[in-house]
């Protein structure tokens, strides 16, 4: 949810917010707790430790219905112990994927048509079992919410995502 009500809809534009945290307990629930307290739902995030271990990036994709709120909770991210760096990069040239693991429905009558529709999309299988495909796909949530699309209609039994992760262009840091 954006707006400041739970019970709103979710609202505004997605910013993607990159965090860079030393890597310990607790930092990630006092993080996504600032935008909690506030009434934004993280709509995505992913966290993983940088180049450096004592180091993790966190990257929240949020929708701002009001944008100075966002950027009020920003500065006060910031100003948290543990923080390194937060920037919002929602209008910077970056780098931006995400990862999805999707188990369909999948038999000998519709497998050429589901593998079709896979390769289109520069997806792969993983897996396959009597009745199901398991397909791993990477690229721009876009592209991965169309190819769900158009699985969906054979059946996905699961689905796991990664949520957005981002790197600026450049030299340019994120």
């Amino acid at each position: 949810m954006s707006a400041h009500n739970s019970n709103t809809e979710c609202s505004g534009r997605p910013h993607t917010v990159s965090v860079l945290v030393e890597n310990r307990p607790g930092v990630l629930t006092r993080v996504a707790g600032l935008f909690a307290r506030r009434g934004y739902n993280i709509d995505s995030l992913a966290v993983a430790a940088t180049s450096d271990p004592a180091i993790s990036r966190m990257t929240a994709v949020v929708r701002a219905a009001d944008e100075m709120v966002l950027q009020q909770i920003c500065k006060q991210v910031g100003k948290l112990v543990d923080v390194i760096s937060v920037n919002d990069h929602t209008d910077e040239a970056v780098v931006a994927r995400e990862l999805a693991l999707v188990k369909v429905n999948c038999d000998e009558n519709n497998r050429a048509e589901v593998i079709q529709i896979i390769t289109v999309f520069r997806a792969r299988t993983v897996d396959i079992a009597d009745g199901e495909m398991v397909i791993e796909v990477t690229g721009a949530r876009e592209k991965i919410d169309a190819m769900l699309r158009l699985l969906d209609k054979y059946g996905i039994l699961e689905m796991a995502r990664t949520g957005e992760v981002i790197l600026a262009r450049g030299l340019q840091p994120t």
